[in-house]
C-alpha cells in the first residue's frame, strides 16, 4: 500500500511541497496528488503587472511536474473531512471524494472586501488571475483623464498604483491609504516612495479610511468623496473558508494553527503552509502572508513529512525575514531591509538597481517552484511501513 499524500492548492507553497516530496520519497512508497483548479502556475506576485497590460510567461503544470511522479488533479476543493480523512472535490466529471493518509492544506487566500459597503459590487481585485484579467480589460476601456483609485497602502497597493500609473500615464491614478504613505518603512524608504509617487503623478490620500465604494467614487470616514472611474481594492487578504468549516484548530480568521514543522496542532496527519497557516516566527510574532514566509514554510513542511515517514531527522530551521521587496513600476523599486521579525532598519536599496533586484526575486520564486530542491542533489528515501501506517496516530508535538 502506498502512503497517500494529497496537497490542496498549487500556488507557490503547495507546488513546492508536492515537488519537494517527490524528490525526497520513493515513488513506489507514496502516491502524491496535487489538487488545483487551474492547469497553469499563477505567479501571484505579478498580478499587478498582468492587470496593467503585461503578458506573463505561461507555466503549465503538465510541464512542471512531468516525470516527477506527482499526479495533478484539476478540480475544485469543496470540503475536507479530517475525521474520515477525505477531501471532497468537483471537476468536469462531477463530485468525488479523495482519501488521504497525509494532507497538506495550501489553499491560500483571496481578496478581503473588509465588509465595506459596495466593494463586492463595484471594486476590482488583483489577488487572483481572473480578478487581474477583469481589471486589465476594464483599464483598457478607460479614456484619458479618468481616475483610478487604489485602496490600500500595503505592498500590493503600492505596486498596483505605480504599475498602473507607469503603464497608463494618461490616467489620473490615486492611492487611498488608511495610514501614512509607507508608514512602516524607514525614513529613507518613505522618502524614496514619495519621490517615485510624485514622479509618476500619483495623488496620495493619507489617513483616508474608505467606508464605501460606489460606481464612480469612494467615500471616506471623514466625509470626503474621491472620484473613481475604477476602484482597485487591495486592503489585505482573507483565507479560504474551507478550513474553518472543519474540526481543525483554526484562528478567528480561519488560518490553521501549526507548529514549527507546519503540522496541525490538533490533527497530526494534516499540514498547512502559506497564507492558510498560522505559524509563529521570530519575536513570537505570527508570520505574515507573503512569499517570504510561504516558501521556507513549504520547505519545512515537505522535509518534516519526509523525515517522519522515513525515520529521518526533523528540520529545525527558524523562518526569518531579510527584506521587503517592492516594485514601483518596471523602472523603479524599493528594497527595505528588515530585522528577523520584519521591522524596518535604516538600510534600503532604491532606483533601477532595486527594480532589477525585485525582478530577480520574482523570477527566482517561479524557478524555485519548478526546482523545489534548488538544484541541490538529493536521493529518494524509503518509507517505513510502520511509520506510513502509524504516523497519523502520533500526537502532534506540544
Amino acid at each position: 500500500m502506498q502512503h497517500r499524500i494529497i496537497v490542496l492548492g498549487a500556488g507557490y507553497t503547495g507546488a513546492i511541497v508536492a515537488g519537494r516530496l517527490a524528490k525526497r520519497l520513493r515513488r513506489e512508497d507514496v502516491a502524491i496528488t496535487l489538487v488545483n483548479a487551474e492547469p497553469d502556475f499563477v505567479e501571484r506576485v505579478r498580478m499587478h503587472q498582468l492587470a496593467a497590460g503585461q503578458d506573463l510567461t505561461p507555466r503549465p503544470f503538465s510541464e512542471m511536474f512531468a516525470g516527477t511522479g506527482v499526479e495533478l488533479r484539476l478540480a475544485k476543493v469543496t470540503g475536507v473531512d479530517v475525521g474520515r480523512k477525505t477531501v471532497a472535490v468537483i471537476d468536469a466529471n462531477g463530485a468525488e471524494e479523495l482519501a488521504y493518509d497525509t494532507l497538506v492544506y495550501a489553499l491560500g487566500s483571496g481578496w478581503n472586501a473588509q465588509d465595506v459597503s459596495g466593494t463586492a459590487e463595484h471594486a476590482y481585485e488583483i489577488a487572483s488571475r481572473p480578478g487581474a484579467l477583469r481589471l486589465r480589460e476594464r483599464l483598457a476601456r478607460l479614456d484619458a483623464g479618468q481616475t483610478v483609485v487604489v485602496v490600500g497602502g500595503g505592498l500590493t497597493g503600492l505596486e498596483a498604483a505605480t504599475e498602473i500609473a507607469e503603464a497608463r500615464p494618461d490616467l489620473d491614478v490615486a492611492l487611498a491609504a488608511h495610514g501614512g504613505l509607507g508608514d512602516w518603512l524607514s525614513p529613507k524608504g518613505r522618502e524614496h516612495l514619495r519621490k517615485v509617487f510624485g514622479k509618476l503623478g500619483i495623488t496620495v490620500h493619507e489617513h483616508a479610511a474608505v467606508t464605501g465604494v460606489e460606481a464612480d467614487r469612494v467615500a471616506t470616514a471623514d466625509g470626503k468623496a474621491i472620484p473613481a472611474a475604477v476602484t482597485v481594492w487591495t486592503t489585505g487578504f482573507a483565507v479560504h473558508p474551507i478550513a474553518k468549516a472543519t474540526a481543525l484548530e483554526v484562528t478567528g480568521t480561519g488560518q490553521i494553527v501549526v507548529d514549527g514543522t507546519m503540522r496541525s496542532v490538533s490533527h497530526p496527519d494534516v499540514y498547512a503552509v502559506g497564507d492558510a497557516a498560522m505559524a509563529m516566527g521570530p519575536g513570537d510574532k505570527p508570520l505574515r502572508m507573503s512569499c517570504a514566509s510561504g516558501t521556507p514554510a513549504a520547505w519545512q513542511a515537505a522535509d518534516a513529512i519526509a523525515a517522519r515517514l522515513t525515520g529521518g531527522k526533523l528540520p529545525n530551521v527558524p523562518i526569518r525575514y531579510f527584506n521587503q521587496c517592492i516594485s514601483l513600476g518596471r523602472k523603479e523599486g524599493l528594497i527595505q531591509y528588515v530585522t528577523a521579525d520584519d521591522r524596518a532598519v535604516q538600510a534600503v536599496l532604491t532606483g533601477r538597481l532595486a527594480a532589477v533586484y525585485k525582478e530577480l526575486v520574482c523570477k527566482g520564486a517561479a524557478w524555485g517552484v519548478a526546482n523545489p530542491m534548488l538544484g541541490l542533489p538529493t536521493r529518494r528515501r524509503r518509507v517505513t511501513r510502520e511509520r506510513a501506517t502509524a504516523g497519523s496516530a502520533v500526537k502532534a508535538p506540544a
